[in-house]
């Protein structure tokens, strides 16, 4: 009997010393040896390696040592048991053990409680919460965070109020917080306040967590300001709690005050994250303000940034959509190996900054890295090909997707293959196209085809394409404009005053045409005939100088897109101070002789604008960018690089 005892002493001697050492293989093929007797703190101690090594195999193997040893486990080492299979993603392993286990503890329906809500199965998890003899905090937790995770709101939210009238339990940090994201999930900023009078009135208001949850229930509620005054009063607050908050000014459209705060991060001493970077990063690209993208690139320089991550490409993606694209093209080459979002970003740049060759030379080397273009990829390859004119090799292009790409031809591929089409006239090939596609055409198509018909003057299908967009989109100035502008051309007075009785009669009202220029990193902004601007008697005096020379170099003003049924002279004098012409003239008035002008407007710019400018970039021997709603016009010597496609 004691020679028996030294060597189970002994062997459970040696195989906690594996243990220790976390030599797991060889701990359990010392465990299955014959005639063993492992004691409960071996057993114990091995199950936790498997916990934290997730080793479900290995595990098994020692839920089976149990059994051969005759070792019954008790409700401690079946919890372990329990607990390894939910974390392996085995729950029903787990339950066929926790309905065998002749005891068990809170622990045991806990666990269940938790494993069967992370893996998604919210409705088994439900019936073992319901079943639960008792409940502590962690039980409600994990079952309203898990109605959380798996978007069943309502129920959590449920959940959490009949949680409140229970007088045994008493709401932590964990709670509260998955109460508030439920809130914030249904948009309900009254029950979001509801549970911030009750942090108050508890002492929960000194915790981090539920600060940070707090201010992400009143930023998604739409309640920014109340998200602002949460995120000032909190305590330690660190990357993630400055990151949402910039990101919540930027997804409310108040892009000057999300500046400002990533501006204070960097003066925090806390070091921004790639999501932080990606964040300002994106927004910079949205509203085009490079002057700040550089600062934020000239800072991650300065910090080390890891060129491997997407705030990486994110920079590749920023300088291409505000028209820069050598800068852009030289943050790629460093880039050690470019992803297909940069691939796709440089792409895209080139195509709309009016370099189709660029842009198709481009993806020809991304198929030779590789690399596998997506379905964004191959619209700006589309686009290329529509700028530069190819239309057989964008048809040939366009086929390839579902060909040789094995990629499913999207809505934003039909849209681009029927403006290719439309753009040179190509339209019983296009009308082909339409027919013949798998979903109902939307309103990127349906605009495509109509601004083919307006070049091409083809009146009959212009009317076809601008009724399919008043079903889609009946308070869109801009198809009403577009049509009344294709009847204008073709002297059709009366349609043009049909529509615009239409226009009125459902108050329909055409955008106004807005374009800004920065200079110094200020925006200055002009409406047509806008006279606001200080400085606006020399940018008309310096325009109608200008409108004189243009004249005499042989400018003809294209008055046939203009609504209004007038005199000729009054329609030229319509189209003289449109707010594109104003900031390229302040901009050159600004600036120093041979200065590049970059200008921005909201919308496409119209014919005559377009024709002035090349004039006025030979005239005054500047480069002049204009960046509308479709793309970057470049204009130098007197021509455009998008070629006069647009």
């Amino acid at each position: 009997m004691i020679t028996r005892l030294c060597k189970e002493n002994k062997f459970n001697e040696a195989l906690q010393i594996l243990c220790e050492q976390r030599r797991l293989e060889e701990a359990i093929q010392l465990l299955e040896l014959p005639e063993t007797r492992p004691s409960a703190t071996v057993f114990s101690t091995l199950l936790r390696i498997c916990i934290d090594n997730r080793a479900l195999e290995e595990g098994k193997r020692i839920h089976k040592s149990m059994k051969w040893s005759g070792f019954r486990p008790g409700v401690v080492i079946s919890n372990r048991i329990l607990d390894l299979y939910c974390k392996c993603d085995k729950p029903f392993d787990a339950h066929n053990l926790f309905v065998e286990m002749p005891e068990r503890d809170l622990c045991s329906w806990n666990i269940m409680v938790s494993g069967f809500a992370k893996l998604g199965l919210i409705d088994e998890a439900r019936k073992l919460f319901d079943e639960m003899p008792e409940k502590d905090n962690f039980s409600w937790t994990a079952m309203i965070s898990g109605y959380v995770r798996q978007n069943k709101p309502e129920c959590a939210l449920e959940l959490y109020r009949v949680m409140q009238r229970d007088e045994n339990v008493k709401c932590n940090k964990f709670t509260i917080s998955s109460a508030l994201a439920a809130s914030a999930s249904v948009q309900s900023l009254r029950l979001g306040k509801e549970i911030h009078g009750h942090i108050v009135r508890t002492g929960l208001d000194s915790d981090a967590v539920v600060w940070s949850a707090l201010s992400d229930m009143y930023g998604k509620c739409g309640s920014v300001d109340e998200a602002r005054h949460i995120f000032d009063r909190t305590k330690d607050k660190d990357v993630v709690s400055w990151t949402a908050m910039i990101d919540r000014y930027f997804g409310d459209g108040r892009w000057e005050e999300g500046y400002l705060l990533f501006s204070c991060l960097m003066e925090s001493g806390i070091r921004p994250n790639d999501f932080t970077f990606a964040g300002v990063l994106n927004a910079c690209a949205h509203q085009t303000t490079e002057h700040f993208g550089k600062q934020v690139h000239g800072y991650m320089t300065r910090i080390g940034f890891d060129p491997l991550s997407f705030a990486a490409s994110t920079l590749v993606h920023m300088y291409a959509k505000c028209g820069s694209v050598d800068s852009a093209y030289k943050v790629f080459k460093r880039l050690p190996r470019p992803d297909v979002v940069s691939w796709t970003s440089l792409i895209n740049g080139y195509a709309q900054n009016g370099q189709p060759s660029e842009a198709l030379q481009l993806f020809d080397l991304l198929l030779k890295s590789g690399t596998q273009p997506d379905h964004i990829t191959f619209v700006g390859v589309l686009s290329a090909c529509t700028h530069a004119g190819l239309v057989d090799k964008g048809l040939e292009y366009f086929y390839s997707i579902k060909d040789k790409h094995c990629l499913t031809h999207t809505s934003d591929h039909y849209a681009c293959v029927i403006d290719l089409l439309s753009r040179f006239g190509r339209f019983k090939e296009a009308e082909e196209i339409i027919s013949q596609m798998p979903m109902k055409p939307d309103k990127f198509l349906w605009a495509s085809l109509l601004g083919g018909c307006r070049v091409h003057g083809n009146v009959d299908l212009a009317k076809r394409a601008a009724e399919a967009l008043f079903e889609i989109e009946p308070e869109n100035a801009a198809t009403y404009v577009t049509i009344a502008n294709v009847y204008a051309t073709a002297g059709k007075w009366t349609e043009v005053a049909k529509i615009r009785q239409v226009m009125e009669e459902k108050g329909v009202v055409k955008k106004p045409g807005i374009s800004w220029i920065n200079l110094q990193r200020k925006d200055y902004v002009f409406l047509v005939g806008d006279k606001s601007h200080p400085r606006s008697k020399e940018i008309y005096e310096f325009l109608g100088e200008l409108w004189r020379r243009m004249k005499e170099e042989g400018y003809v003003p294209d008055i046939d897109n203009v609504l209004h049924d007038v005199e000729e002279e009054q329609k030229e004098q319509n189209l003289s101070y449109h707010s594109e012409k104003l900031a390229v003239a302040f901009g050159i008035i600004a600036t120093p002789p041979g200065t590049q002008i970059k200008v921005f407007k909201n919308l496409r710019t119209c014919v005559d604008c377009h024709t002035a400018i090349k004039y006025i970039s030979k005239i005054e021997e500047r480069r002049i960018i204009v960046r509308d709603s479709s793309r970057f016009h470049c204009f130098e010597g007197g021509s455009c690089s998008c070629k006069d496609y647009w």
